[in-house]
């Protein structure tokens, strides 16, 4: 199958990339848009990452679920060699995960991890109001998340779900080959794989031609831009200053994980200008928000309010309106209207203390306080997620 651009002239589109985050993306980047490209990338949206669906079959096919995990996690934990004794496909996965290709820079890998950690509750911030609120904006994107059963086990799932991969892929050489976040790579690109495959097997109402394969490599290289590109503006318009090798240093890292998930590795951005190159192709074949895109976004907002973080109702409740403060911070006015944000009093208030904040923590304190002040904040967080949700 192919696909052409196909929301490239609606408002939605238009206004992203012409008045709203988009253009902010190409001025920042100094990306040249065109659809030159578009056929280059757009055959992505029907391409899967076939040797993990190989891998999962084996697996998860096998035998009980719990038990499946148990071994990936195992098999992840050591060496594999090539006359290991594991089914051939799960084995030939491993095998090319576990080598390190010659293109990664362990210098980069550490300045990313460093800039994640010392980020802070901000970077929590952007990860839940920006990257994952705005992604319930591409109705396509969403449809494996329904089809899986996301409404129905709830927001709270799926936010410790992210808030524990995304931690625990940026700690201090957690990258390393058998270490915590090289083996939830692991484990996480057979689980979308195990998805896709319920998916195709079960779901008969699922269209390819239109929303793509389930978890296809186009939509996952688009997931992975919102953890490096939308992340970096995201603490941008927190007031955090980042340098220039930094953000190249977290393309970096997103581009390994995104390796070791299974998206072919050619096209995956190194800086922000290919970000968001490829970012406007991808989001010319997505309508805007839908129901269920509404349906998401205020299960995410109603989070709050049964948020583990609190043990307090009122607390809570406030812990809602600073969220939703900053959600209609960082998203474009027309995006909040769509997936119906609701307006609160003076949202303008606490987004402008945390930029003004920001911008003082970071010039009075060192690098290294704010490392291990933002690492034990994060951590802190994804403990009480872990511990009660």
């Amino acid at each position: 199958m192919k696909i052409e651009p196909r929301y490239h002239q609606t408002d939605f589109f238009k206004n992203f990339w012409q008045k709203g985050t988009g253009k902010y993306m190409i001025d920042w980047a100094g990306a040249e848009l065109s659809f030159e490209k578009f056929d280059q990338f757009s055959k992505l949206f029907y391409e899967v990452d076939e040797i993990g669906d190989s891998a999962a079959k084996e697996i998860f096919f096998a035998m009980p679920f719990a038990e499946a995990m148990k071994k990936i996690d195992d098999y992840s934990r050591h060496k594999i060699s090539a006359d290991e004794n594991i089914t051939a496909n799960l084995k030939s996965m491993l095998l090319q995960m576990q080598q390190v290709p010659e293109w990664l820079d362990k210098k980069m890998l550490a300045a990313a991890s460093e800039l994640s950690r010392r980020s802070g509750l901000s970077a929590l911030i952007v990860l839940r109001d920006f990257t994952l609120m705005g992604g319930y904006d591409y109705a396509f994107l969403n449809k494996p998340l329904i089809f899986t059963g996301a409404l129905k086990k709830g927001a709270v799932k799926r936010l410790r779900d992210t808030l524990n991969f995304w931690i625990t892929v940026t700690r201090k050489d957690a990258m390393n080959v058998h270490a915590d976040g090289y083996r939830f790579c692991v484990s996480t690109r057979l689980i979308h794989s195990f998805s896709r495959l319920m998916i195709l097997g079960k779901v008969k109402e699922w269209d390819t031609e239109k929303w793509g394969l389930p978890i296809n490599s186009w939509d996952m290289m688009a997931t992975y831009i919102g953890f490096s590109l939308t992340f970096l503006l995201g603490l941008k318009k927190l007031g955090m200053k980042i340098s220039k090798y930094e953000e190249d240093s977290l393309f970096h890292l997103w581009k390994y994980i995104g390796y070791l998930i299974g998206i072919p590795v050619n096209y995956i951005p190194n800086n922000a200008k290919e970000a968001t190159e490829q970012f406007y192709l991808w989001s010319s074949i997505q309508p805007a928000a839908d129901e269920d895109s509404v349906l998401l976004a205020k299960a995410l907002l109603d989070e709050n309010l049964i948020s583990p973080v609190y043990d307090n109702v009122s607390q809570r409740k406030r812990l809602k309106y600073l969220h939703t403060c900053c959600i209609r911070h960082l998203l474009d006015a027309d995006v909040n209207e769509r997936l119906q944000i609701p307006k609160v009093l003076a949202a303008r208030l606490f987004p402008s203390f945390l930029i003004v904040r920001n911008k003082i923590f970071y010039a009075l304190k060192s690098k290294q306080y704010q490392i291990v002040k933002g690492d034990d904040a994060q951590r802190e967080v994804l403990k009480r997620y872990l511990e009660k949700a």
